[in-house]
């Protein structure tokens, strides 16, 4: 039997020759994942890669990366160890735009077997992109961000939590009681918690 390391590492050679839709006319790099396979017991999904993730092949690496490094590392959470992020699709949109769901479609095949490999024990879905791609309720982020509920995804159920996207954050500053980044801190504190009980 094969690690999760050696089965992601052959997923990832499929995905940089990937042509499924037109982004790989653009892209850079296909930018697959970051994180720890071995050790991470939360999946954190995003949009899709912007123009520094593009250039260097990694998720989250820009100003709004950089961010939620921040809050992860305040709430007791590491990136290196505890997380495995991926994003709805693996090649940046032009000019930033949201993927469209044709794309988000063509790309779903990595993220499902990426979540198949890992097998996590929590899946953020950060912010309104990702949630739109797994979760078919009317609510939107701000009402349901910080609930935990189960999704079915290819006939596995896994408990999921909606975050804001770090880049929503960018544009709200304050750290007041009830603003975006108090919640964003609280909502991972709660993921921590959950995935040191469930270690236990």
């Amino acid at each position: 039997m094969i690690s999760k390391k050696e089965a992601l590492e052959k997923l990832k050679l499929r995905c940089n020759h990937c042509k499924a839709c037109e982004l790989n006319n653009t892209r850079h790099n296909a930018v697959f994942a970051d994180g720890n396979p071995k050790t991470a017991s939360v999946v954190l999904i995003g949009e899709a890669p912007g123009e520094n993730e593009d250039l260097q092949g990694i998720p989250f690496i820009g100003r709004a990366g950089k961010l939620l490094n921040e809050f992860l590392n305040e709430a007791g959470l590491s990136r290196g160890k505890d997380l495995y992020i991926i994003n709805t699709v693996k090649c940046r949109p032009p000019k930033n735009r949201v993927p469209t769901n044709a794309e988000k479609v063509a790309c779903r095949r990595f993220l499902l077997e990426q979540l198949e490999i890992i097998a996590p024990k929590i899946i953020l879905l950060c912010g309104a992109t990702a949630l739109k791609s797994f979760y078919n309720g009317k609510s939107t982020i701000s009402k349901i961000r910080g609930e935990v509920f189960d999704i079915e995804i290819n006939g596995e159920k896994y408990p999921v939590m909606p975050i804001f996207h770090p880049s929503y954050l960018l544009r709200n500053h304050s750290t007041a009681e009830g603003s975006p980044r108090y919640l964003m801190l609280n909502d991972l504190k709660k993921v921590y918690l959950k995935i040191k009980l469930l270690d236990r």
